[in-house]
């Protein structure tokens, strides 16, 4: 299989070149060339098996002919060794719990994986791989602790300080190591287009950068496989479902997109935002506009005022969008419509969710997850035909990540689950950086450059 670049300026390259790549030389994004079907009998199949199973077999077609069978089994039993509960909320309704992994959160299935095909393909005898990633709340630690330790790579946080909670914040400043956390003062988008610029720099063509950020092919296709293992743990095939994805990058929705393009039966994507509502009002008026600075809000991880996967949503609907969110040939408005719910929940309307949930039925949601939950309520308030659907609620972190909010609306702190515990107490080291691509480059030309 080959990928190529959603600004469709480069050369199709095949998944290795991808993954270390990261972004392609022509700034865009590299998306399957051709999206691979699985067959009814396939997906029925899917019913009696593990996550790691549906895992080889989502990710087998994509690595076809770089990895062997065996092998690419061992990397899923080893990526995937935590419980991945779909609960069951109310008559049809279901939540898809992606915060049991390492660092309660749903960044962990894809960085796990990603992290562990890193380590496989790399060229033992070359230079150190540095991996650049930006984040807004969740994505750091899940990389920084997926690439902990691992020999000849080096891993490069870059995060807003005033926009993650403390136990996000620690999860990539008490490791030390190969890891390095930067505080970036801006925003999130800033840490992105840090991240962007480096990986197009020619000055720093010697030092071998990757992205573990979901620009990365390699982050984006492990997030295709839990959508299809809720499929088959609440559906009898071929029944359809509606999904609804709190959604700031648009890394998690996209991995929706094609696991529908893939087969599995997804009648409608909600697409949830909070009030960085760029996606809505795009599909609302058909004219895209970013927002910047983007706009804070209690969903932290989702506070991205430009989507760097829109580029990809555009594309997959036949479109063009390159890097700076200008659209070179429009995308097709209608099956996009058709196919996406998207909805802008604001914090007032996030908090309600979460009493609300806890309230009238014990359900616990974070901020995240409760925008994901608003915008499946408001969707099948206003659909108008039919029966409810079966739906499920992604709930993309876990609430003790977020003490000090949830205590404030519910009267109590969640249970720390075993993935956070000692964290608080941990040892914390980083390193302040103006929002200036200049520092970066010195940064990081003083460091590796050879």
């Amino acid at each position: 299989m080959q990928y190529i670049s959603t600004n469709e300026n480069s050369p199709a390259v095949d998944f290795i070149s991808a993954l270390f790549r990261g972004q392609a030389p022509d700034r865009g994004l590299y998306m399957p060339e051709s999206i691979p079907v699985l067959g009814p009998d396939e997906i029925r199949s899917m019913k009696s098996k593990s996550y790691p199973e549906i895992a080889e077999i989502i990710l087998s077609r994509y690595l076809a002919g770089h990895i062997a069978p065996e092998r690419l089994s061992a990397l899923c039993r080893d990526a995937y060794n935590f419980d991945v509960p779909v609960e069951s909320a109310e008559d049809r309704l279901y939540i898809l719990r992606l915060d049991r992994g390492p660092t309660a959160s749903f960044k962990d299935f894809a960085a796990a994986m990603m992290a562990r095909l890193m380590s496989e393909f790399r060229d033992k005898g070359g230079k150190r791989l540095v991996v650049l990633t930006a984040t807004s709340g969740d994505t750091g630690g899940a990389v920084a602790r997926a690439f902990h330790g691992i020999p000849g790579i080096d891993v490069i946080v870059l995060f807003p300080p005033g926009e993650v909670s403390g136990r996000q914040r620690r999860q990539m400043t008490t490791l030390s190591g190969n890891v390095t956390a930067i505080a970036v003062d801006g925003k999130f988008d800033h840490c992105q287009a840090l991240v962007k610029n480096a990986f197009a720099d020619p000055v720093l063509g010697s030092i071998d950068l990757t992205s573990a950020n979901s620009i990365n092919i390699g982050r984006l296709l492990p997030q295709s496989v839990y959508y299809a293992y809720a499929y088959s743990r609440i559906a009898d095939h071929p029944e359809p479902m509606v999904v609804s994805v709190p959604s700031g990058n648009f890394g998690d929705m996209m991995g929706a997109l094609l696991a529908r393009r893939m087969g599995i039966p997804i009648s409608r994507v909600v697409v949830a935002t909070n009030s960085n509502d760029e996606v809505p009002q795009y599909l609302t008026t058909g004219v895209y506009r970013k927002i910047d600075p983007s706009r804070v809000c209690i969903s932290n991880a989702m506070n991205v005022g430009h989507p760097s996967n829109l580029a990809r949503v555009v594309s997959l609907y036949g479109g063009r969008m390159d890097e700076t969110g200008a659209v070179i040939r429009p995308p097709d408005m209608d099956a996009m419509r058709r196919d996406l719910f998207a909805i802008s929940v604001s914090d007032a309307e996030t908090r309600d969710s979460i009493r609300e949930a806890w309230t009238d039925g014990r359900i616990l949601l974070e901020p995240h997850g409760a925008v994901g939950w608003v915008g499946l309520r408001r969707f099948l308030e206003l659909r108008k035909n039919g029966g409810r659907p079966l739906c499920v609620a992604v709930e993309t972190a876990h609430p003790a990540k977020f003490p000090e909010e949830i205590e404030r609306l519910l009267g109590f702190a969640p249970e720390i689950p075993p993935s956070l515990a000692g964290l608080d107490s941990g040892s914390e080291s980083w390193q302040d950086m103006p929002a200036d691509y200049e520092a970066f480059r010195a940064f990081l030309a003083e460091r590796y450059a050879a």
